[in-house]
């Protein structure tokens, strides 16, 4: 993101769009997680059906250069220029203007995109290279905090529906960087109201 101007939430989205969550041959095998193919690629190859039967794909020794040669392949090319003008911040922007410039075929690829980037809040890396910092949902400490013990089917979800939170707020005063919980851990859910 800060080398190339491109989100880092549309480039992560489109790598788990495109490698099949980096489940996909061309990424397992080939370091590919975005289905890059030969041109004038001059380094080693792996061939794949694709729109064709066995198209030549680039294989990569890391994967880092097949984000590096996505980032290029946006970048350099005229016609996503009007992407560049758009906000950092603006993955749905993004998300409409790869399809408007002929990225993908898929009408649904925006909505694909967007619904990746939301589900595993993947705008958050967005945010942290941009230096948005993040606000807590409020100060809790022990003394004026309440809890709630998980149980058997408790997901943060759930916790959070019955406590009128957000499950952003339950990690946030919880200190979670995901949503894993356990059956018997103690969660601060709100402030004692006094």
């Amino acid at each position: 993101m800060r080398l190339y101007n491109i989100p880092a939430s549309i480039t992560l989205a489109q790598g788990i769009l495109e490698s099949a969550s980096g489940n996909g041959r061309l990424s397992v095998e080939a370091n590919n997680h975005f289905g890059i193919k030969c041109h004038e690629w001059i380094g080693a190859k792996i061939y794949h059906d694709d729109d064709e039967k066995q198209e030549c794909f680039r294989k990569y020794k890391d994967a880092k250069y097949s984000f590096r040669d996505h980032s290029l392949f946006l970048a350099e090319r005229k016609r996503y220029a009007k992407l560049f003008k758009l906000k950092k911040e603006d993955y749905r922007g993004w998300a409409r203007g790869l399809k408007a410039a002929g990225y993908a075929t898929d009408k649904k690829y925006p909505h694909k995109l967007i619904s990746l980037i939301e589900r595993y809040n993947l705008d958050e890396f967005d945010k942290e290279v941009l230096g948005v910092k993040y606000e807590k949902f409020e100060t809790y400490n022990e003394a004026n905090a309440s809890t709630y013990t998980v149980s058997k089917g408790d997901t943060l979800y759930s916790i959070s529906r019955k406590f009128n939170m957000t499950v952003k707020e339950l990690q946030n005063i919880n200190g979670l960087n995901n949503t894993t919980i356990s059956i018997g851990q103690e969660l601060i859910v709100k402030p004692s109201q006094n």
